[in-house]
C-alpha cells in the first residue's frame, strides 16, 4: 500500500480582494460521490454567491475542476494546481466568491483563486496515509526522554504512555522504519529495552 498525503480535516479561510469576498474550503473525500456532495452543499449554502468554483482529486479516480462561470482557466485549474503542488489526494476544494463590483482581470482572478485554495489547504492541514507498525515498548524511566527523541527522529508517534513501575509506550512507526528503530533502541539501551510488534495499521496521521 502506497504512501500519500490527504487533508487532515476540514479547513476554511477567507480574504477580500478589491471588495470581492473569497471563501476557501477544503475537505477530505474518499470518493467522487463524496466530493460532489460537498460541492453541492456549498452551492446550496452559498446560493447567493457569484461563483462557487471547485476542484477535486480522487486517488485512482477522477480529477476534475470547474470555473463556475468565471473566465476559462482563471479559477478551477489554478485551484487544482494548488492541490497538485501540495501533493494531496482524496481532496475537494471549493472557493466561493461574492463579487464586490470591481473586475480583477484574468491575472487577478488566477491569483485570487490560487490564494483561496492555498489558505484552505493550510487551514485543513496535511496528513500522511501509510502503513504504520505498532510497537509495545516497555521503557525504564532513565531511557524515557531518549526514546521520545528517537521516536521523533524515526518519524514515529507515541500513541499512548502508561506510567507505572516503568513507562509502557505504544509507538507507531512508518513500516519501513520499524526495524531500524528497534535496532537503535537495542543498541542505545544495551538491550535493556525489549520491544514487541503488536500490529499494523493503514491510516493517516498529521505530517510534521
Amino acid at each position: 500500500m502506497d504512501e500519500y498525503l490527504v487533508p487532515t480535516g476540514f479547513g476554511e479561510d477567507e480574504f477580500t480582494e478589491k471588495k470581492s469576498r473569497f471563501i476557501g474550503r477544503v475537505w477530505p473525500a474518499e470518493s467522487e460521490e463524496e466530493a460532489l456532495e460537498k460541492i453541492q452543499q456549498m452551492k446550496k449554502q452559498h446560493y447567493d454567491a457569484t461563483h462557487n468554483c471547485w476542484a477535486y482529486i480522487i486517488r485512482d479516480g477522477a480529477v476534475r475542476f470547474s470555473d463556475d462561470g468565471e473566465p476559462g482557466g482563471t479559477a478551477g485549474m489554478p485551484m487544482l494546481q494548488v492541490l497538485q503542488r501540495e501533493g494531496l489526494y482524496n481532496v475537494v476544494c471549493v472557493v466561493t466568491r461574492y463579487f464586490g463590483g470591481i473586475l480583477l482581470g484574468a491575472g487577478g482572478l488566477v491569483r485570487a483563486y490560487t490564494k483561496g485554495a492555498k489558505i484552505a489547504v493550510d487551514a485543513a492541514g496535511k496528513s500522511m496515509k501509510r502503513v504504520w507498525t505498532a510497537l509495545y515498548v516497555p521503557c525504564p524511566y532513565t531511557f524515557y526522554e531518549r526514546v521520545k527523541l528517537e521516536t521523533a527522529a524515526f518519524g514515529g508517534i507515541i500513541r499512548s504512555a502508561d506510567f507505572g513501575s516503568e513507562v509502557e509506550l505504544e509507538i507507531l512507526l512508518p513500516e519501513a522504519k520499524a526495524q531500524p528503530f528497534l535496532d537503535r533502541l537495542t543498541d542505545m539501551s544495551a538491550a535493556a529495552i525489549e520491544c514487541m510488534e503488536i500490529g499494523k495499521e493503514y491510516r493517516a496521521f498529521p505530517a510534521g
